[in-house]
């Protein structure tokens, strides 16, 4: 693995981060275009599919497939890897703990020292200092994808389910805690992969289904309100939204990093993918460090924007 950075993305690195995963971006002023600064590429993860930040532990955390590219198999191979935000592994089989079992483990959300993962049909909650977790299983979900915390709530997508759920309380790691899980969308033709907190309080949903079938970007609204925000774009995975109201989003059909706009208007900022899934940003003022995951290439991809 390479142990080299770009003198910028360097520096980023040494400066105080903020965790893209653990919150909604501030407020900020009018959209302008993203730079890309840097662009660089790690190996030696099998098959990654999504990337959390811890920015106080100053940690990245990438769940993986491990033995083969089959997303539904209950194998119990799965692993959740602990990098350093330059790339470096720091501990390959962090998560699961002594006891637990992830078969493919998907996406990933950190908050304080908190970490969300889903898996198939279940969703887990991980102590990151002690590694305890609990599983959780999500009634009728075939294909759990991507964790959010908005508010006290934790929010699922169940992307083939066409289906997101929501868990009250989010952190259900103590065994006394009774979670209620209820599914508040389905079979809308949405079909959320990626999700996002909202500055706005909604909750940000990005589509995937096919080439022939794209999807777009929606909002639910706090009082179970759907709103398109986008018209049908491609296979979106990822998403992130940053100060200005822009969404960083992955799509598979495009096989890229896009920059989507309120307006309409796309930016392309890094292209060549094979698998762009949900990726990690942390960020410090104008610059964000983007940790893509291509699943199919298994490796990350850190690129470092700056509006």
């Amino acid at each position: 693995m390479p142990r080299t950075l770009p003198l910028a993305l360097a520096l980023l690195a040494s400066l105080p981060l903020l965790s893209a995963c653990a919150g909604r971006a501030g407020d900020g002023t009018a959209a302008r275009p993203f730079r890309v600064v840097s662009d660089r590429t790690v190996t030696g993860f099998p098959f990654p599919e999504s990337v959390g930040c811890d920015a106080g532990a100053r940690v990245l955390y990438v769940s993986q497939f491990v033995s083969a590219l089959r997303p539904a198999d209950k194998d119990g191979k799965g692993r959740i890897s602990k990098v350093s935000p330059t790339g470096e592994m720091i501990d390959a089989q962090f998560l699961p703990g002594p006891g637990d079992v992830l078969n493919k483990p998907k996406g990933i959300w950190v908050e304080r020292n908190r970490l969300w993962v889903t898996d198939i049909d279940v969703v887990w909650v991980f102590d990151t200092g002690t590694r305890k977790g609990r599983r959780l299983p999500l009634p009728g979900a075939n294909f759990a994808n991507d964790p959010a915390v908005v508010g006290k709530a934790l929010y699922v997508s169940d992307n083939r389910g066409d289906a997101l759920y929501r868990v009250e309380p989010a952190d259900f790691l103590d065994e006394k805690v009774e979670p209620k899980v209820t599914r508040v969308l389905s079979g809308k033709s949405i079909n959320p992969n990626g999700v996002y907190p909202g500055r706005d309080g909604t909750v940000l949903m990005v589509g995937f289904k096919s080439a022939d079938e794209p999807r777009g970007i929606h909002a639910l609204g706090a009082g179970g309100d759907v709103k398109p925000l986008s018209k049908e774009i491609g296979q979106l995975d990822g998403v992130y939204q940053a100060a200005d109201g822009t969404l960083l989003v992955t799509d598979w059909k495009s096989a890229s990093l896009i920059a989507w706009r309120p307006s309409g208007e796309i930016q392309t900022l890094a292209g060549g993918f094979k698998g762009p899934a949900d990726f990690g940003v942390m960020a410090d003022g104008r610059r964000l460090l983007v940790v893509v995951p291509d699943l199919v290439k298994s490796e990350l991809r850190l690129i470092q924007l700056e509006q």
